[in-house]
Formats: C-alpha cells, structure tokens, sequence
C-alpha cells in the first residue's frame, strides 16, 4: 500500500461490505486509527508500525472493536518476538528460504470476484522433510501471507478460504508436525493475524494426513470446525465450496497456471524485500511489558496429554 496515510481503493460494493460486515465508519475511521496509533505510543513494549495501513488491517479485522484490536495487536507482535525461528532472518533472496519459497508451497490467487474471499491455495508436503526442517517451511508461508496482508487491501474485508493440498504428505512430513509446532501455528493464526477465514478445505488426504489433521482439530475454535470441509480427492466436492474458475489450471481451473502464480509472488517478494526486511524490528521487548512478561509457555504452552503424543 505504500504510504504513511490510507488512501481507500475499495471498490463502492466492498466499501458497504464493510460498513455492513465489519462496522467500518468512514466518518470515523480516521479517528479510530489514531486512537489505536496513540494507544501504542503508551506500550513501552511493543514496537509496532505506525501507519494507517497496518492500523486499519488490525480495526478490519477486529470488527472495529478499539479493544479487541489492542489485544491483537499486542498478540501479534508478542508471536513474533517469542518466534524468532519463523520471523527473523526473512530475506527472500537468502538461498536456504529462496529454494522453499521456489516450491510454491502458498499460491494466492489473484485476479477473481470481490465478492467472494480470496482462495489461496497451500502445498505443505512439497518439500523433502529430510533436507527441510518445519520451522523454515512454516517462515516461508508466513512470508507469502504477510505480503499477501499487505498487498491487498481486499482480502480483510472478503475473507480467505483456503484449500489444503496433501497429495504430497508422507508420515516423514507428518512426523515433523508435531503438536507444539501445530498449537504455535494455530494460536498465531487465530489469534494474531486480522483475518476472516472463511473456510478450510482439505483435498487429496492420505493416511498420514488424519494424525496431523486430528491434532489441529483439536486446537481450533468451535467456529473454525465448522469451515471445515474434507473432499478428499473428490474435486466436484471442492467446486460446490470454491469456484472451479478461479483456481488454477492444475486444479481443473481457467486462472492461470501453478508455476504462473508461483512466479508472480516470487515477484512480488523481490519487489517488496526491504519491506520484509525492515519488518523483523516490529516486535514486543518483554523487558519493557508492564505486569509480568509473556513467555512462550503462557502462549503456546501444550496440554499435559498431547506431550506424549508421538506421531511416528
């Protein structure tokens, strides 16, 4: 978006999707960016971006509500700092993370109907799981995701609908998705990041998908079960949820091709390095919270019976 102040490029439609959806108030907008801006000049803690932009996601995202989006933006730059191994060190042009970002293992799909929610397609299990560790895969998808949240001003307001493709998963990959790595990856995307998932769609399931998948569940808030839809590889299954146009040739789609998108967010991640680069220093300094200091136990700490849960 660019920019210190927020210029709208929503369409009129998307424009009363949000005063209807999430109560967005253009007579109030700015007020409320900067009643969120002065907030977090008073967190010693947290060093976080300033501008309009990053502000109003935040707003979007929490329906407006001034104090549901202070807790998630302290919860988002507190993920960050308590995980380091998939925030810091985001170059995209650094060989190890260009060679995971090159598999394409998160396709947005652009160019489509705004009145529907932005599809993008993940493909964890691409990757060797005996040359690539978990962390640096999840770093990767993280990184297409926070461009994608940055880029498009759309996606808060239509919401995101994910299609999970396991064709590749093997129990090696299932394995490494080990219960801490899930419940860290589930609490950041719930309660961190602004965005309404709208549903989650699980295609080309092998076995050694059910003991990833059943750990998940077991994470997830009651209304994302709901979103929740296994096809199997039943792709008629998958069209009556996501509109088979938009998706990409590969999956009996017309917008465009795999490699096609691949390409584009590999782009876009080259375009907007230093922005990504620069990104690493908004985080919390738990030295500085007032009260007692977050750890990664209070955040992301594992029930006592999942510890032993061994998923060779």
């Amino acid at each position: 978006m660019g920019g210190d102040k927020y210029v709208c490029t929503l369409s009129p439609e998307l424009l009363q999707r949000a005063k209807d959806e999430i109560n967005e108030d253009p007579d109030r907008r700015e007020a409320d960016i900067e009643h969120i801006r002065d907030w977090l000049r008073h967190q010693p803690h947290i060093n976080a971006r300033m501008d309009d932009w990053t502000i109003l996601r935040f707003l979007r995202g929490c329906k407006f509500s001034l104090e549901r989006t202070k807790e998630k933006l302290d919860m988002f730059y507190t993920c960050k700092s308590l995980c380091p191994e998939w925030y810091k060190n985001r170059d995209p042009q650094d060989k190890k993370l260009r060679s995971i970002l090159e598999l394409g293992l998160v396709l947005p799909l652009t160019g489509r109907s705004s009145r529907e929610p932005l599809v993008v397609i993940v493909r964890p299990a691409l990757r060797n799981p005996a040359t690539t560790d978990i962390n640096d895969v999840t770093k990767a998808m993280l990184l297409v995701m926070d461009l994608l949240l940055e880029e498009d001003e759309t996606v808060v307001i239509r919401g995101l609908e994910v299609v999970l493709d396991s064709s590749a998963m093997t129990w090696q990959h299932a394995a490494q998705m080990n219960p801490s790595v899930i419940k860290k990856a589930a609490v950041i995307m719930q309660d961190g990041y602004p965005m309404r998932p709208k549903g989650l769609n699980y295609i080309n399931t092998p076995e050694a998908f059910n003991t990833v998948f059943n750990i998940f569940k077991s994470f997830m808030k009651e209304k994302m079960k709901r979103r929740v839809h296994i096809h199997g590889s039943d792709m008629e299954s998958l069209y009556k949820e996501v509109p088979r146009d938009i998706l990409p040739v590969e999956y009996g789609g017309t917008n465009g091709t795999v490699e096609e998108i691949k390409n584009y967010w590999l782009q876009r991640l080259d375009a907007r390095r230093d922005w990504l680069l620069e990104d690493e220093k908004f985080c919390v300094d738990e030295s500085k919270r007032p009260g007692k200091a977050k750890t990664s136990a209070d955040l992301f700490g594992i029930e006592g019976s999942f510890r032993k849960l061994n998923v060779d």
